[in-house]
């Protein structure tokens, strides 16, 4: 094991995850990169363990990166290395970490943080701590980089990540728009890579083998032009198994992007569309420009004239939605028709201007990670208990893929697809008594009994589109509650598209420290 003097380390939600904060801070280090090492942990390991690591390298500087899914994992190791080695010199960075500083018990712990995009800045705090001139405060505020002044971080992605996990990509930094709840609403102004560049480093991706690409724009079609020149790289250099992943604004697509999304072939394209909300009045409390008649339209245009993914999100909890205006906005998605519906809820991040409206409708906010509303004056914490129960189960029912065929027999003879799902989530949880680690097999079990008691569709049926389902994913063994409805049965199988690997949330203009 190679010693080094500077250890960049952070833990990801998913070890198919990469830190793309991480590379990008090794790859400005400079002089410096050659005795840096990079360590990356996930949840599924244990603090103590990953401060183990750390320590092993003989580090003089640990830079962590501090996110919302680690935070509590990174205060414990944090707090860990100050124990065990007092004179290592800790520097935190990351989003979590870049507000309400003076508030973080790790923030007490650690010798500095860089707060803000702290690409160039972190080589400096370590250049000035090895030469025995440290900053004087604690707190370093990273200035806004200019974006030609960086080295790019893509050569460092290795070979096991090429094969391993998701290669995040970026073509711009920042977001117009002011929506309260994201931290990409302080990430002012938009900047974009010279094209050029980009593309000729996505070039030396593709020639290593990289088959997907997550671009972690926030308005990737926000510049047209630089929009349509990417997806015409891609388009012109596709082969079979190459998937691309945009965040796009959904009110924003223009005849010239259409003309070159339609020419991609199904599966090859991923667009997650933040919706948030169909309320008006809401969009506006949460100071959200959205044009809904666009929107649609170009939800149309995605599902019938393209073989685009489309992975929508829509909140729970936002200031002013009552149950019935988030449950018209939920079956007014769903009949547009994403193959994903992504329902989140709604988190107080650190320095988000959501704030302001704690009083006003009562927000009450969880004090830990990842800081998820618990209640407010519309929606007493029973029933946002309630919906978080519906999140959870429509990630594991309608969105899965597991269910493709089967889902919308909840909602068959024209019944609200969110009254039907709230039904079937109610009932769920009345046996399961649980959201997490209930076997496949059993859900599919649990559907079925629920279909044909509760709905009283007939046994048969049931079976049947089970069972297609059940066969999408190459899977033969029939599970024994079927089978006494699949003799003489022949199956038809359906070509599907296969479901594209989530997101991991993350806020690039944030990646201090990690």
């Amino acid at each position: 094991m190679s010693m080094a003097k500077i250890v960049l380390a952070t833990v990801n939600a998913r070890y198919i995850h990469a830190s793309f904060g991480l590379r990008y801070l090794l790859a400005n280090l400079g002089p410096l990169r050659a005795e840096t090492s990079l360590l990356e942990f996930d949840l599924q390991q244990r603090p103590v363990d990953v401060a183990e690591a750390i320590l092993a390298r003989e580090p003089k500087i640990a830079g962590l990166g501090v996110y919302i899914w680690n935070a509590s994992e990174i205060a414990q190791v944090v707090a860990t290395l100050k124990r065990v080695r007092p004179e290592l010199i800790v520097i935190l960075g990351g989003p979590e970490v870049s507000y309400e500083v003076e508030e973080q018990e790790m923030v007490r712990l650690a010798d500095y943080v860089v707060t803000g995009e702290a690409d160039l800045k972190f080589a400096e705090v370590c250049r000035q701590i090895l030469a025995g001139t440290p900053p004087a405060g604690k707190i370093v505020a990273a200035e806004t980089p200019d974006l030609a002044q960086l080295a790019l971080p893509y050569d460092l992605y290795t070979d096991e990540d090429v094969a391993h996990r998701v290669i995040y990509v970026e073509a711009s930094r920042g977001c117009p728009f002011t929506c309260e709840f994201c931290l990409s609403s302080l990430e002012v102004p938009v900047r974009q890579f010279a094209l050029p560049l980009l593309l000729g480093e996505m070039q030396r991706l593709l020639d290593r083998g990289v088959s997907q690409f997550k671009f972690v724009d926030r308005t990737f079609n926000l510049n047209i032009a630089a929009s349509k020149a990417i997806l015409q790289f891609f388009l012109e250099r596709w082969r079979p198994g190459l998937f691309i992943h945009f965040e796009m604004i959904p009110d924003r697509l223009p005849e010239a992007l259409r003309e070159v999304i339609a020419q991609f072939p199904p599966g090859a394209l991923q667009f997650e569309v933040g919706v948030q909300t169909f309320n008006e009045a809401v969009s506006r409390n949460i100071s959200r420009r959205q044009d809904y008649a666009r929107l649609e339209q170009n939800f149309q245009f995605l599902r019938r004239q393209t073989g685009v993914h489309v992975h929508a999100d829509l909140i729970v909890g936002l200031p002013g939605e009552t149950l019935e205006s988030f449950a018209a906005g939920f079956d007014r998605l769903v009949a547009l028709g994403p193959q994903e519906i992504q329902v989140g809820i709604l988190k107080r991040l650190r320095g988000t201007p959501i704030v302001r409206h704690d009083q006003p409708w009562q927000m009450v906010y969880s004090p830990h990670p990842p800081y998820e509303i618990l209640r407010n004056n519309l929606l007493d914490f029973a029933l946002m208990q309630r919906l978080r129960r519906f999140a959870r189960y429509w990630d594991m029912v309608g969105n899965s893929g597991n269910f493709i065929e089967t889902t919308p027999l909840l909602w068959s003879g024209g019944a609200s697809p969110f009254a039907a799902f709230m039904q079937w989530s109610d009932w769920l949880h009345a046996r399961a008594g649980q959201r997490h680690g209930i076997a496949l097999a059993r859900l599919a079990e649990w559907i079925f009994v629920y279909l044909t008691t509760q709905h009283s569709l007939a046994a048969a049926e049931v079976a049947q589109s089970l069972w297609r389902d059940w066969q999408r994913a190459g899977r033969r063994e029939k599970p024994e509650f079927l089978a006494p409805y699949l003799t003489n049965v022949h199956v038809r199988m359906s070509r599907i598209q296969p479901v594209a690997p989530k997101r991991q949330a993350r806020h690039l203009g944030k990646v201090t420290a990690a």
